[in-house]
């Protein structure tokens, strides 16, 4: 926790100085190309972009640190606003999906550990959990495209519910595809490291022991499920926050609105305020998110609050 706010500062350096040395001119998305000159300089000032870097730098970190990170070249709008709309579609997406590779993730992952001696189940889980980190999402998301919205025509390919209406029931069909692709990288993460830690977990003496005392088997597996948590918990953790930080390919191939789709739009259309500010905001959701892991970690496991 003492190391949070170097970590941030940090953070912040990192995230205007990459997209700050990227080749491109940030005025290019507001300003034509035959504009006369005095007209660009004009922008440039407004915007602040022909001040050197370091005072830039701290203007934007001042502005920032109050929860104001400027305004969209490309929109007119509050960065603050497009972030807020694109993370709450994303929240929708990432619950989503959370609800498909954690259920599925677990009880893959606690077969395969509980079943380790057994080599075609092992073999088995290994294989799907591999096959869902390996996957491309772009590739994964264009075939489920062609089978259940081109042949089966069972769901929207893309998109939103008309009037952009998110988090509503009419949405649910236009979640499904995205949430599915999402979900199969996490999905397969949690089950390979819900498979060695609880295989690890069944190899201690404590557990050959309290078979040896002849406790009932559910009991058995509740003391394993207690000792794997902190680990697996930390890895779920850690995945929810990868999920709400959008995948800038599966939101771009399904048009969903969210945070990773306004990176993607941000990058292309050089659009420095709004590409810095979300940067900066998923950055620190991750340093929370890990933050949050470590603290439940602490209270789940006594070893830990020992060290």
């Amino acid at each position: 926790m003492v190391l949070l706010i170097p970590i941030a500062f940090g953070v912040s350096i990192i995230c205007f100085a990459l997209i700050t040395i990227a080749p491109g001119d940030p005025l290019n998305a507001v300003v034509a190309s035959d504009a006369p000159q005095e007209v660009v300089d004009k922008i440039r000032t407004q915007y602040g972009f022909d001040r050197p870097l370091v005072v830039q730098y701290w203007k934007w970190l001042k502005r920032a640190a109050t929860g104001d990170l400027g305004v969209s070249v490309a929109t007119g709008r509050p960065v603050v606003a497009e972030i807020s709309i694109a993370l709450a579609n994303t929240l929708l997406l990432a619950m989503a999906a959370f609800s498909v590779c954690i259920p599925l993730g677990l009880l893959l992952g606690g077969l395969a550990g509980y079943y380790a001696d057994v080599p075609i189940v092992d073999k088995l889980v290994s294989l799907v959990a591999i096959t869902g980190v390996s996957i491309p999402h772009y590739w994964f998301g264009l075939v489920l495209v062609i089978i259940f919205s081109i042949e089966l025509q069972w769901l929207p390919s893309m998109g939103a519910p008309p009037g952009g209406q998110i988090w509503n029931p009419a949405s649910l069909p236009y979640v499904v595809l995205p949430a599915v692709t999402l979900a199969m990288i996490p999905m397969g993460v949690i089950a390979r490291t819900t498979r060695a830690t609880v295989a690890e977990v069944l190899s201690h003496e404590f557990i050959h022991g309290l078979e040896a005392k002849g406790l009932p088997q559910h009991k058995v597996l509740f003391h394993v499920a207690r000792n794997a948590a902190p680990t697996v918990l930390a890895v779920i953790g850690l995945q929810f926050v990868v999920l709400l930080g959008g995948s800038i390919l599966v939101e771009t191939v399904f048009s969903w609105p969210g945070s990773g789709l306004l990176l993607n739009n941000a990058i292309f259309q050089r659009d420095m305020p709004l590409l810095q500010g979300t940067v900066l905001v998923l950055a620190f959701l991750f340093i929370s998110a890990n933050l949050a892991i470590d603290i439940v970690q602490t209270l789940l496991d006594p070893r830990i609050r020992r060290h």
